[in-house]
């Protein structure tokens, strides 16, 4: 399921947001391993991976946005300087399934990206029923809007009718397939324009994303698919809606082109569930497993899931989702399953 989701994370990967051309997002590898394109993807590390053009196994990164390090976002956009937006970029292809169900299990939220001119396919709808087992909140984004047959309103109601999305778009595109210039958003009711053949990661939304009014020509649509938008939840309630998994607000953009990624950002920050908002559980041991939930206090004690393994230089690389309390170098933490203890190092 090539639906761009590896493009899209390397974008908001760019530190501080630098400038970056679509070259950037497939550079040439090592050892004459190459993708179908004839380079390979940053996010993808394996040589196979690589070579096929695919990814194979999950990738954990972070990254910031506007200045700020924002893990914990509060209602009505608040956001806390204290973390950063934790990324893990998951495989779309069925046959790696397991490693995007690894990853749901200490997700807060998630992108689920769609491809214009594919629209909802079968790992999509799996990967939607993945979203939905593990009560995961989720935006849409519909990628490859400069791809000829783009047509982000047939996506839109492919998801609600075969995935069964109580959605509604949150922009409209400003021109597809080579026209494609940017986005009106539907909520502030102003059109964003992408500078180049490829738009620039700016520092912030207003550097070199030119903001206009509504074209002319675009304002009959724009002022149906807002109604649509306003008829199914209102805007101080988005934020809830989404929490609470009652409603997927649709983004639309070029992820390879860099077109559309930068409100996405915004999006996450303001419509996706910060670690506070999501009630947590652990069970226990000691008391037949029963289920007590977590704080998310750095005072309590050490709770933290394992989610992926990975052969690193030193050995045997551990990333953990840490649901309550610290963990510092030196420390002893218990194998729930095992009973072992593991030193930190």
């Amino acid at each position: 399921m090539a639906d761009g989701k590896t493009p899209l994370h390397y974008v908001r990967l760019k530190k501080d947001q630098e400038d970056i051309t679509p070259g950037e997002l497939n550079q040439p590898v090592q050892d004459g391993v190459r993708g179908k394109d004839g380079v390979g993807a940053k996010m993808d590390s394996m040589d196979l991976e690589r070579e096929k053009g695919i990814t194979i196994q999950s990738a954990a990164t972070y990254c910031t946005w506007n200045g700020y390090q924002v893990c914990c976002v509060l209602p009505a956009g608040l956001l806390m300087k204290s973390a950063g937006i934790n990324i893990i970029d998951t495989p779309g292809h069925v046959d790696f399934t397991i490693e995007v169900e690894r990853a749901f299990r200490i997700l807060d939220g998630a992108i689920l990206v769609l491809c214009s001119v594919g629209g909802v396919q079968s790992q999509s709808i799996t990967v939607d029923r993945q979203m939905r087992r593990y009560e995961v909140s989720g935006l849409a984004f519909i990628n490859k809007l400069d791809r000829m047959g783009a047509d982000p309103w047939k996506v839109l109601n492919q998801a609600r009718s075969k995935l069964r999305h109580h959605s509604a778009a949150v922009q409209v595109p400003i021109g597809l397939e080579e026209d494609f210039q940017g986005v009106v958003d539907l909520v502030k009711l102003k059109a964003y324009y992408f500078h180049g053949s490829n738009g620039s990661v700016p520092k912030s939304l207003g550097e070199k994303v030119v903001t206009a009014e509504i074209p002319a020509n675009m304002e009959a649509l724009v002022s149906e698919k807002r109604h649509e938008l306003i008829e199914i939840v209102s805007e101080e309630a988005i934020h809830r809606a989404t929490v609470a998994r009652k409603f997927i607000p649709v983004f639309m953009g070029s992820a390879f082109k860099n077109k559309g990624v930068q409100p996405v950002l915004n999006g996450v920050l303001s419509y996706l569930p910060c670690p506070v908002e999501v009630s947590n559980y652990a069970l226990d041991q000691t008391k037949d497993e029963e289920k007590v939930m977590l704080s998310g206090s750095p005072d309590g004690p050490l709770v933290a899931l394992a989610f992926k393994l990975e052969e690193g230089r030193f050995g045997q690389l551990t990333y953990l989702r840490i649901y309550e309390g610290v963990i510092r170098k030196g420390d002893f933490i218990v194998n729930v399953n095992t009973g072992k203890k593991i030193k930190v190092s």
